[in-house]
């Protein structure tokens, strides 16, 4: 029991006339408390006695604060530590004090020096003046494997609506196609907004506020006309924006735990448009209107959006090597064997790299970030492989088409009673002419009719063609079966050869 409880009930004892002694027999407590809850209903605090550490001396004491005082001049990273000060205490005054004891002096003694303390102003936002960006990572669970994904998130600082928007790699294109995406969901352009100082947005930093910017940055905020600002270098800029880091946190703990599992990044970026929609609805702390509301109420207050968005595509040239494959940021990717030394134009997305050659985009991969890691289609070599078929079996993009599922189990299949039937160099070659069906018909056109012609039992390419060409027009082919004795009445009598023994007896009497 409390002790507020026992004075209660204690209280309730004398009203009923019970005396001072009847209570404290009655209660097991001293007559001393029983006077004390007849005087006040409020147990009086309990004296704690002053304790005293005899190690802890006046000379070291002296030596700890001017310790502390030295080290608000000193490096961050090489300031003294509870543990760092027990050991001078140690070594050079031969003290036997605990270390337990330093640490709790000392963490007295930082607060009451201002050492290593920092106090904030709670700021008042206007309405439809700034927003804040921010990258963040979270892990999430693909059908490839667990992923780091880069969330860019743009928050306004009046209204706390916020877009997340998630990418394979925290690069400069994605930056600047997240703030797009944020501002037209927000619903115009900010007078400012306020950075980290990100590599993609920030070349160099020099002294005090100003900042040499990238020039796709500076092209990127002229389209959109605001003003950027930058936080202060190392931990001190995150208390420049708790705003967002806040929304970082809460949004991370709301929405991603547990480690959401989507099929493609598409998927998980319609998921957190979702999330960040039902936040909208949401009420914060003292406010009198809804997210949402706030947002509605900013919105006329933005300036207009563009009528087009800023060109988020960065556009190089490459020229494809030997192996029919272009470079792009130490990345490799294929294009069709007959552009070997060509240079190519290539546009390159946050998610995508496409490659032009003449004004026709002749190949679309998805972006990688992996430097040295390579990706290639296996359309792109088919016409190689028609001369070389001893290079097919062994070949990286044959091995990259299993591993995307684009060379299924039934090819695989139909390719070992190829090589049976006609040996491996010809068996390889009707199996290419197979995979170049692909240029006429979908993907799922030719396996199915891959899996019907080895369900018929027949494998001969042309069949498959004829089987592709019909499932894409729409008419499927299936035999249908014949009853056992319906073959009957197609039989014929053999026919009388008779006559032709007479032509011979001719032919041996002249």
């Amino acid at each position: 029991m409390r002790r507020v409880e026992l004075f209660e009930i204690m209280r309730k004892d004398n009203e009923f006339g019970l005396s001072i002694r009847a209570i404290a027999e009655k209660r097991g407590v001293h007559r001393r408390m029983v006077r004390q809850a007849i005087a006040s209903p409020v147990p009086p605090e309990r004296k704690v006695p002053e304790r005293h550490c005899p190690v802890m001396t006046d000379d070291l004491k002296a030596f700890i604060d001017g310790i502390l005082v030295a080290d608000k001049d000193a490096p961050k990273k090489q300031r003294h530590t509870a543990r760092r000060l027990w050991q001078r205490c140690r070594d050079e005054f031969g003290s036997s004090v605990a270390e337990v004891t330093i640490r709790r002096y000392v963490r007295g003694r930082r607060r009451e020096l201002g050492v290593g303390i920092q106090a904030f102003v709670p700021q008042h936002h206007a309405i439809g003046v700034q927003a804040e960006v921010d990258f963040y990572e979270a892990v999430i669970d693909f059908p490839f494997g667990r992923r780091k994904a880069k969330i860019i998130t743009v928050r306004s600082e009046f209204s706390a609506a916020s877009l997340h928007i998630a990418y394979p790699a925290q690069t400069q294109s994605a930056l600047i196609e997240g703030i797009s995406l944020g501002l037209e969901f927000l619903g115009g352009v900010f007078a400012s907004m306020r950075f980290d100082n990100l590599t993609q947005a920030v070349a160099r930093i020099v002294r005090g506020e100003r900042r040499i910017e990238q020039d796709r940055f500076i092209a990127f905020r002229s389209h959109y006309l605001f003003e950027s600002s930058f936080t202060s270098p190392g931990i001190e800029g995150a208390h420049e924006k708790g705003g967002i880091e806040n929304e970082v946190g809460r949004f991370r703990r709301r929405w991603l735990t547990p480690v959401p599992n989507v099929s493609s990044w598409a998927e998980l970026n319609h998921y957190l448009r979702a999330c960040c929609i039902k936040d909208l609805g949401r009420t914060l702390p003292g406010a009198a209107m809804t997210v949402g509301a706030a947002a509605d109420l900013e919105r006329a207050l933005l300036k207009h959006l563009p009528a087009e968005r800023f060109e988020v595509c960065e556009l190089a040239e490459a020229r494809a090597d030997a192996k029919a494959r272009v470079s792009v940021r130490a990345v490799r990717y294929s294009v069709p064997a007959s552009l070997v030394g060509r240079k190519l134009q290539v546009r390159v997305s946050p998610m995508s790299v496409e490659i032009s050659h003449e004004g026709r985009v002749v190949a679309t991969h998805d972006r990688l970030h992996l430097r040295g890691a390579e990706s290639l289609m296996l359309d792109h070599y088919l016409d190689v492989f028609s001369d070389k078929p001893g290079a097919f079996p062994g070949s990286l993009p044959l091995h990259q088409a299993r591993s995307r599922g684009d060379f299924p189990a039934s090819y695989d299949t139909l390719w070992t009673k190829l090589k049976t039937r006609a040996g491996d160099k010809a068996g390889t070659r009707a199996m290419i002419e197979v995979l170049l069906l692909h240029r006429k018909h979908p993907q799922e056109v030719v396996a199915a009719a891959v899996d019907q012609a080895l369900h018929l039992g027949a494998i001969d390419p042309s069949l498959i063609e004829m089987l592709a060409r019909q499932r894409a027009q729409g008419a499927l082919f299936e035999p249908a079966p014949a009853e056992v004795g319906e073959l009957a009445r197609y039989d014929r009598p053999l026919p009388d050869t008779s006559c032709y023994d007479g032509l011979l007896t001719m032919a041996v009497t002249s």
